[in-house]
């Protein structure tokens, strides 16, 4: 697991549980600019799930931190019904004030070399139909429409795959 990580003046680490009220936040602002109606579940208490994902022993969350700002984070981990070798991308956002900074590349890039010291082969995510923005970023990080999961009518995400490459 990455304790920290120095790339262009900023640090990927692992985050703490008392930093999940400042994640969700982050996360409820980046998840609102790709909800047209607005962000569902906007009653449910994110800081008590980010805390939750944070203090479970068998999942991942970074975060990017600038001037002493968490300004990215990400959230993985091995999922139930999937083979040890399989990683989920369960949570991935920047700040909106950050986008095109190259934050989501470094820590994209750190999820990966996580993903390749646990020995995982293969990572998944879903992600909105109506976030295009983030399709586009997977798209130029390697990611690719899932084959084992096509798309399904009336479904609101779409499954995407990534080879993590080899040593």
């Amino acid at each position: 697991m990455i304790s920290e990580r120095v790339t262009g003046g900023r640090v990927i680490r692992t985050a703490l549980p008392a930093e999940a009220e400042i994640i969700a936040d982050l996360h409820f602002r980046a998840r609102s600019t790709y909800y047209p109606d607005g962000v569902p579940q906007d009653d449910f208490d994110w800081a008590e799930a980010w805390r939750g994902s944070i203090e479970r022993p068998d999942g991942h969350v970074l975060c990017v931190v600038e001037q002493g700002r968490i300004v990215g984070i990400a959230s993985f981990r091995t999922p139930e019904d999937a083979s040890t070798e399989t990683v989920k991308l369960f949570q991935f956002h920047v700040d909106p004030d950050r986008w095109r900074s190259g934050l989501g590349t470094a820590l994209h890039t750190a999820c990966v070399e996580e993903w390749r010291a646990d020995g995982k082969r293969t990572a998944v995510l879903d992600v909105h139909v109506d976030n295009t923005r983030a399709q586009a970023f997977y798209a130029r990080q390697g990611w690719v429409p899932d084959p084992e999961n096509p798309p399904v009518e009336g479904d609101h995400h779409l499954d995407l795959r990534f080879s993590v490459p080899g040593e």
